[in-house]
């Protein structure tokens, strides 16, 4: 069987020279496009950094149940948006696999391992703690806004077998969430913690399923304090 083409992406060139890479995970329906020009708006800017490629892949169609099974650009399916039923871990797998694709082309192109960040909003960073806390816990660090796991999700399977320094947790959710509740991401955010992993929660009150600019200021902040500037070695 022929391999799944690569996923499409939106890139942000860095400024200068390229030494650590952004995977940025759009929401459901969304695109890496859309995700882009959602940030952009905000900041009235893209989301650029000297020395950080930001890579803002899209999720290929697929039948999504929570919309009766029709067509949607989603990271992976859902039984129903709540996080108190089991995981459709088939897809997420699969999206797994398709992802460290992505992760593997930087490392390609000469980027190290531990200069790759990787997160989302939404679904989007559901997918992302997924993808570093099961099979990729050598990444620095994890983003996750508005994101939540589901119960008895496989990451939590996952870490309590775990004996490894993991990724660092960074997460954002509005208290006004009213499509992922502010307490699922708590009870997310408390689970991982109890299983070693390095988290913050930044509380937004008032913010609903959205972004806002001092967010995404604040997570500009993290994502340089784990990627700082590398100095050009010199031949001496």
């Amino acid at each position: 069987m022929a391999a799944p083409a690569a996923l499409q992406r939106s890139v942000v060139s860095p400024a200068g020279r390229h030494t650590a890479s952004l995977i940025f995970l759009h929401g459901s329906g969304d695109t890496g496009q859309g995700a882009r020009a959602w940030i952009k708006q905000i900041l009235n800017q893209d989301m650029a950094f000297q020395h950080i490629k930001v890579i803002y892949p899209t999720a290929p169609l697929r039948p999504y149940t929570p919309m009766k099974g029709a067509s949607s650009t989603v990271w992976f399916d859902r039984y129903k948006i709540s996080n108190d039923c089991p995981e459709h871990i088939e897809s997420i797998d699969s999206m797994c696999r398709r992802l460290t694709d992505l992760i593997n082309d930087e490392i390609k192109n000469g980027i190290a391992k531990n200069r790759i960040l990787i997160g989302g909003f939404s679904m989007g960073g559901g997918m992302a703690m997924h993808l570093a806390y099961r099979f990729h816990q050598d990444l620095p660090g994890v983003f996750a806004l508005s994101s939540f796991l589901n119960k008895d999700s496989a990451v939590y399977q996952a870490l309590k077998r775990n004996e490894s320094v993991l990724p660092e947790l960074f997460q954002c959710h509005g208290t006004a969430d009213e499509l992922v509740l502010y307490s699922w991401g708590e009870e997310t955010n408390k689970m991982l913690k109890s299983l070693g992993v390095p988290t913050s929660l930044h509380t937004f009150p008032n913010l609903n399923h959205e972004l806002s600019r001092t967010e995404i200021e604040k997570l500009k902040t993290w994502i340089i304090k784990k990627l700082p500037v590398e100095v050009a070695k010199t031949n001496e």
